[in-house]
């Protein structure tokens, strides 16, 4: 039986048996005490759940790891139904050092798959925690996905580098070979521009006058 519906359960036989006994020490008729109804019990378990939570985001290392460790004990003695619900919603739970996401909707599927196990109330929290874990994930795993390409391109930039400085180096040594054969070039046009010069001045010379007779 679950410690919540044994408490409750205990708390109605105390209460029978007191009025019982009062009203045998007044001579009188026990009067009859109503059990605790079902939605009382789901109530109680319901708010047992919100405030072990409610311990394990806002409490101490100590309270966390208390309030973990008995989900875990309680579950490995069930394995299911409500321990098995209370140990998942403590695994997906914000802000402790022993939250597991991946466990807990593993643990959430499991508990849904028999849903005769549970009560209306858990049922519908096992339902909304699944949904809100299962979108936890996703953003995770896009997450994940996004650094994991942002790093593959960083990657690629470094191996790009060297090719860059090559390609850099390369055009350099290519502009300083133009820039040796256009001095050649300069220069062979210039020994050309000189040889043109003289020949030109050879032929603008005026030709030597011709002699006249020859000497006796």
């Amino acid at each position: 039986m679950r410690p919540e519906v044994l408490r409750c359960a205990l708390l109605a036989v105390l209460l029978l048996g007191g009025c019982s006994s009062v009203a045998a020490l007044r001579g009188e008729k026990p009067a009859s005490v109503a059990a605790p109804s079902g939605e009382a019990i789901q109530a109680a378990q319901l708010s047992s759940y919100i405030a072990s939570l409610q311990q394990l985001v806002q409490g101490s290392p100590a309270e966390q790891a208390e309030v973990l460790a008995a989900a875990r004990a309680a579950y490995e003695q069930a394995h299911q139904g409500p321990a098995a619900l209370r140990y998942a919603l403590v695994l997906a739970a914000p802000d402790h050092p022993g939250r597991d996401p991946a466990l807990a909707e593993k643990l959430l599927r499991e508990v849904l798959a028999h849903p005769e196990l549970l009560t209306i109330a858990e049922r519908a929290q096992a339902v909304v925690e699944l949904q809100r874990t299962v979108a936890e994930l996703r953003l995770a795993a896009e997450n994940d996905r996004l650094v994991g390409e942002l790093q593959k391109e960083r990657e690629r930039q470094r191996n790009a580098a060297p090719s860059a400085t090559a390609l850099q180096r390369r055009l350099q040594n290519e502009l300083d070979e133009n820039a040796r054969l256009r001095k050649q070039l300069d220069e062979k046009n210039a020994k050309l521009d000189a040889i043109i010069n003289i020949e030109r001045g050879i032929s603008d010379r005026p030709p030597a006058p011709a002699t006249e007779g020859r000497t006796p």
